[in-house]
């Protein structure tokens, strides 16, 4: 990417925060700065459903005129905010015209967080249909990754990370509910967490596609994805510190029987390895317990979340994909093949897996293979989709059916110059831990923080 807009485009979220708490420049100039970089290379990338311009410039204004600009964290950072997730003013579009929900009266609470920390909603970012794929598209256009404009950015909060990679917002909003902050983080080269369950205050559609939804942050730096997370969890900027002696399992295994890692995504999570002996972990082979019913589990909830998010919806308005996929989540549902105790069962067996290898963090791959071509899939039929979606990001959902915590830090370039990341997950309330060893690998194997020279 190029054309730059001026000062403020490609500085931090901690950097921008920490100059308008002292008075080296404003809010207004800062969203002003980032609103022009939108105008610039939106249209190409497509990151954006809704941009808030007069809008946003009057919230930074706002921000400007406070007197306790010590205490914002977020203080005059643009952040964008996932289409699935109200804001005040806007409609809640869930991924296209047909899957629309009416205006907003007010601001989801982690909406509010954000605003209540300084922060200020510049817009909000595309996603596929409902969320329900690893790619985002529909029929306006294709989110490019700005890595590779021909690649797709991920999904579901595929405009999320596409608009942190282009550098036009510091940080930004996603949700992940089989991977989807985490996908998208792998993409587009970024630091992307999804909290443990009950971390962050979930609300979204019936029950959060029964309970597997979690709010998260993309962000360039492991200090900015620190700060957006406290944000969300409503708690005091984490001060990070070094991680003591860690205990590293690794697994190329893939929870889908015959996808296996390429080349690059084994090599990601090598270097990965290597750079945390040498910083005096200690990294042991371990295999997660993957099961075939936990695969079929997955299935099952993510056919039955469509199903369910469907009531209220002219399902014969939306995309032949996401139609096939309500209609197995109808007989999924309607048959009790979608149980709860399924869910816990893994839940239980994930944590004991922790115990049992004695393990304090699991390192994984993110995805399989090279992100997908940016478009087609929207248009694409449903078993095409599945067999996109399957293949190229495996390694993300069983962490949302254990509810557990987990992060991609990027780690390397793939030989078409796209970013590739690894994925660790935690035990529960590991975020902290999961944060530090991102950290450590930054330090240590510094990245490209945007697809611009």
């Amino acid at each position: 990417m190029d054309n730059l807009a001026t000062t403020w485009v490609g500085a931090t979220a901690k950097q921008i925060s920490r100059a308008v708490r002292r008075g080296d420049t404003t809010a207004t100039q800062v969203v002003a700065d980032h609103l022009e970089q939108i105008a610039i290379s939106d249209p190409e990338i497509a990151a954006f459903r809704v941009v808030r311009g007069g809008e946003a410039i009057a919230e930074a204004e706002k921000v400007d005129e406070q007197e306790d600009l010590a205490n914002l964290p977020l203080a005059g950072v643009p952040v964008a905010v996932k289409e699935n997730t109200q804001v005040a003013g806007l409609p809640t579009w869930h991924g296209s015209e047909a899957a629309r929900k009416e205006i907003a009266e007010e601001d989801h609470e982690v909406v509010r967080r954000l605003r209540g920390a300084g922060a200020v909603v510049v817009g909000v970012t595309r996603m596929p249909e409902m969320g329900l794929w690893a790619t985002t598209d529909d029929a306006d256009a294709p989110t490019r990754n700005p890595w590779l404009l021909d690649r797709t950015a991920g999904g579901s909060s595929g405009g999320a990370a596409a608009a942190v990679a282009a550098g036009l917002v510091p940080i930004a909003h996603g949700n992940d509910g089989l991977g989807s902050v985490r996908i998208p983080a792998a993409c587009c080269g970024l630091v992307g967490l999804k909290p443990g369950r009950g971390t962050v205050p979930v609300d979204l559609g019936q029950d959060g596609w029964f309970g597997l939804v979690e709010h998260g942050i993309l962000a360039t730096t492991v200090a900015d994805a620190a700060l957006g997370f406290s944000a969300l969890a409503g708690r005091a900027p984490a001060k990070l510190t070094p991680p003591e002696k860690l205990r590293v399992g690794v697994s190329l295994r893939s929870p889908i029987q015959g996808v296996r890692p390429d080349e690059p995504n084994r090599a990601a999570v090598a270097t990965a390895a290597r750079l945390l002996v040498d910083a005096g972990h200690d990294t042991v082979t371990a295999d997660p317990p993957y099961t075939t019913a936990l695969g079929l589990a997955v299935l099952l909830t993510w056919f039955a979340s469509a199903y369910q998010e469907s009531s209220g919806l002219d399902v014969k308005k939306l995309q032949p994909r996401t139609r096939r996929h309500i209609a197995l989540g109808k007989v999924a549902s309607n048959r009790g093949w979608v149980r709860q105790q399924t869910r816990d069962a893994w839940r239980t067996k994930a944590i004991e897996f922790f115990a049992k290898n004695e393990i304090d963090v699991l390192l994984t791959p993110v995805l399989a293979t090279v992100p997908p071509p940016a478009g087609g899939h929207a248009s694409g039929s449903w078993r095409a989709n599945m067999r996109t979606n399957i293949t190229y990001a495996p390694y993300a959902a069983p962490w949302n059916v254990a509810g557990l915590p987990a992060i991609v830090v990027p780690v390397g370039v793939r030989p078409d110059g796209l970013p590739v990341g690894v994925q660790f997950v935690g035990p529960p309330d590991s975020e902290l831990t999961l944060l530090s060893i991102a950290g450590l690998l930054e330090v240590a194997n510094p990245w490209q923080r945007h697809a611009f020279v």
